[in-house]
């Protein structure tokens, strides 16, 4: 009888078990089921090759109002690299998409300027390694990188009416404010590394000031921090959602972001019709601190460098010369006969180190007087391996001539700038398959000038017939026979016979 009792209870005990870990794991997958669901949607019309669950971020699929604001992640994802630069920044944007009628709009004007990337990749080349790097050392959304597209095109000398300057449109007092030196020889804001450095303190300060949320950051960034606060006050105060979306910003504004979001969303959709460049995944630059006051045709007779290239590299250089009090460094191509490679300028200027058994980077920058970080960018390492037998660059100079300046009655600099001369008004009329940014484009000035000229918006729709106003160097001839899209089509076409 015990037996059969024990029986008993042992079967039983296994029954209630076997009842509890099926009500655990229903308990876990109503629990998983109630979690939050990321997902972004996409108007189908603009991708009709595409199937619409191809945008689910995350299942199930859930019917939601565009309207709806999607969750930003503010996470950058994990660095995978690629040997495309281009391939790389796609592989690690990690904003969320959203779908509204200011997303909607980009998106069809970025496909309507299929070649905006090539066009707009030439000027961003010698910088972009150095900047994607920059954004991933302080572990910031790789969508950062993409900011000087959509506030300059990338234009390191343009000014904008309100007197922001530079790639990432900095106004003097945030620049002055995050470390950038500007005077009478030097202007920081032009230097596209040096303003890269601000405007990454400046967004990352932002995104403090607003608890995290990096579209908040993004809107104060292009509109001001009190601006995008009062918004938020105004509509808590309304009892309204305080996300960016619902915010009531400036039309600039207001665009800016849904810019930003539909060029990285066009980057991980190629196939959707914007061209993508090809740029290797490698610094084709670096950067060389001179150590002194240097003349630029100085430096371009030592290094085999043309004066009109180092200029081009390093525009926040106001003259032909670099200021007394500095700075002094200067930003080479990696590739050709530079400073770092020129046997003269090494045995002058820069020194070199052997590196022996049981040497660090460390232990190397210290004996030299260095800091680390610098040694590293002065031999182009992205990490702290170092062979024994490699051949290291100093900054430290074995010796240091007299001087590195000559005397101008006029500066070269001076006579090389083009934007000196004066300029004429010209009337373009419109013609079919025209644009804003494709006349921009045909006469080599910003769109936003162009628009601004004709008190239009960057996403205006002009009709044929149209008679534009553009404010052109009088040296420039109109070339009203063709159109702007004529134009660039035939240079597409020429670039797609070359081999």
């Amino acid at each position: 009888m015990a037996r059969i009792k024990l029986k008993y209870i042992l079967l039983l005990s296994f029954i209630i078990g076997l009842q509890g870990c099926q009500l655990t794991q229903q308990d876990t997958a109503q629990e998983h089921s109630e979690r939050p669901v990321i997902f972004s949607h996409y108007e189908p019309d603009l991708a009709p090759q595409l199937e619409a669950n191809e945008f689910i971020v995350a299942t199930p699929q859930i019917k939601v109002s565009p309207k709806e604001p999607v969750p930003v992640n503010n996470t950058p994802l994990p660095t995978a690299r690629a040997e495309e630069l281009w391939q790389h920044i796609a592989n690690n944007l990690s904003l969320v998409f959203q779908t509204n009628a200011h997303t909607t709009a980009r998106l069809k004007w970025y496909l309507a300027q299929p070649n905006y990337l090539l066009k707009v990749n030439k000027r961003a080349a010698p910088y972009l390694y150095h900047i994607v790097r920059r954004v991933e050392q302080q572990k910031l959304p790789m969508e950062l990188a993409l900011l000087p597209f959509v506030e300059s095109d990338f234009r390191p000398t343009i000014r904008s009416s309100e007197h922001a300057v530079g790639v990432w449109q900095l106004v003097g007092a945030t620049a002055y404010h995050f470390g950038i030196q500007s005077d009478q020889w030097y202007d920081g804001r032009q230097d596209v590394l040096a303003s890269t450095d601000a405007a990454l303190a400046y967004l990352r300060y932002l995104h403090k000031r607003f608890d995290g949320n990096w579209l908040h950051a993004l809107a104060a960034y292009n509109s001001g921090e009190g601006r995008v606060k009062k918004a938020i006050a105004k509509n808590k105060h309304l009892g309204k959602k305080t996300d960016y979306w619902s915010l009531s910003l400036p039309q600039e504004t207001a665009d800016y972001i849904p810019k930003l979001m539909a060029l990285s969303y066009l980057l991980k959709h190629p196939e959707l019709g914007l061209k993508r460049p090809r740029l290797a995944n490698k610094a084709l630059t670096t950067e060389f601190n001179i150590g002194q006051q240097f003349d630029f045709s100085v430096i371009a007779s030592l290094s085999g460098v043309g004066r009109k290239q180092l200029h081009k590299l390093n525009p926040g250089y106001l003259k032909n010369q670099s200021s007394p009090n500095g700075p002094h460094t200067l930003l080479l191509p990696v590739e050709q006969q530079t400073l770092l490679q020129s046997k003269l300028f090494r045995n002058n200027f820069a020194g070199e180190y052997t590196v022996q058994k049981g040497d660090t980077l460390y232990s190397i920058a210290t004996r030299f007087g260095m800091q680390v970080a610098d040694l590293k960018k002065m031999n182009n390492k992205s990490s702290n391996l170092i062979k024994i037998g490699e051949q290291l660059s100093l900054t430290k100079p074995h010796t240091m001539p007299k001087s590195l300046i000559v005397d101008y009655d006029i500066s070269p600099y001076l006579e090389q700038q083009e934007d000196v001369v004066s300029t004429i008004a010209v009337n373009y009329q419109v013609k079919p398959g025209d644009s804003i940014w494709s006349i921009s484009q045909l006469y080599d000035v910003p769109h936003k000038d162009v628009a601004k000229w004709n008190k239009l918006t960057a996403t205006s729709i002009i009709k044929p017939g149209t008679i534009l106003t553009l404010h052109l160097p009088q040296i420039m001839q109109p070339e009203p026979q063709a159109s702007a899209s004529e134009v660039m089509l035939s240079g597409i076409e020429s670039s797609l016979k070359k081999p």
